[in-house]
């Protein structure tokens, strides 16, 4: 292997990390050679520390700077055998600030202002299904079984199978894309038949008709995943079914929906209006 970035898509590789986890990582390497105008074998700690403090002071999301955190330990303790600590790739700590969630009056009133149909359907099956935008543009013809009415999802983000729901509403339109469309293999191709849309024209077309709906929330297309794990648990799914619709490896990332469902908290009373004690 010729250099350092070579070995590192190979680690990647046998680790099986998925394509488009191998792209970020690949990405976070970049920027960091960029800033330091060096390549990865000539950087040291302290660099790697001003990289990461001028990320987050930049104002960079918690999850890039994660993956940026991630990519490094990858590249310098795998690939270059530094076997550096977290006291030098500095991880910081996760702000535990609640999703955003959209009422069904809302996304109803979004996807009332969408006028291309595939669009549309896109974004009812990431809200049908509960899934992530990827998942739905990566979607096969195959994947759909009506029959059972489920969804396969094909290497989620832990890199696992796993099916969510197919809902009767979201069957009938995909069977009137069907027939608009005709697909021949992804569900939802691009330009090209043998590739699937990108998801930027999606993420633009939800803000757009966000806009137009006048709803001021920080939402995005993402957001119809958690509203969707939100209203079963309204509905009263328990939470292990939730988990594995969602393809959550640990319970504790799906309880976070708890502090999401307002019918819950609004269905307890405080003990001072339930006990004996006059005010």
């Amino acid at each position: 292997m010729e250099n350092h970035i070579q070995k590192m898509q190979y680690e990647m590789e046998l680790r099986t990390y998925a394509p488009s986890t191998q792209k970020h990582y690949l990405s976070q390497i970049r920027l960091l050679e960029n800033y330091s105008n060096k390549s990865c074998p000539l950087i040291s700690p302290d660099e790697i520390k001003q990289f990461l403090h001028h990320r987050i002071k930049s104002g960079i999301s918690y999850s890039n700077v994660d993956i940026a955190c991630n990519a490094f330990k990858v590249m310098f303790n795998s690939v270059l055998n530094r076997n550096w600590s977290d006291n030098v790739i500095v991880r910081p700590k996760k702000l535990k600030k609640l999703p955003c969630v959209l009422s069904l009056d809302e996304i109803g009133s979004i996807l009332s202002h969408i006028s291309n149909f595939k669009h549309k359907t896109i974004l009812v099956t990431a809200y049908s299904a509960g899934l992530r935008i990827s998942e739905v543009l990566n979607l096969k013809i195959s994947d759909i079984d009506s029959a059972n009415m489920r969804i396969k999802i094909n290497n989620d983000k832990g890199n696992k199978d796993r099916f969510s729901i197919l809902g009767q509403k979201n069957l009938s339109m995909l069977r009137h894309y069907y027939k608009l469309y005709k697909p021949a293999d992804f569900l939802f191709p691009g330009v090209t038949p043998d590739k699937p849309l990108a998801p930027r024209q999606i993420q633009v077309a939800f803000k757009s008709a966000k806009q137009k709906a006048g709803i001021l929330k920080p939402a995005t297309v993402h957001t119809l995943r958690h509203s969707f794990a939100t209203h079963l648990l309204e509905n009263g799914t328990d939470l292990r079914t939730i988990q594995i619709l969602m393809g959550h490896s640990n319970i504790n990332t799906t309880c976070v929906y708890l502090h999401l469902s307002t019918n819950r908290i609004l269905s307890v009373k405080s003990p001072l209006d339930g006990g004996s004690i006059n005010v």
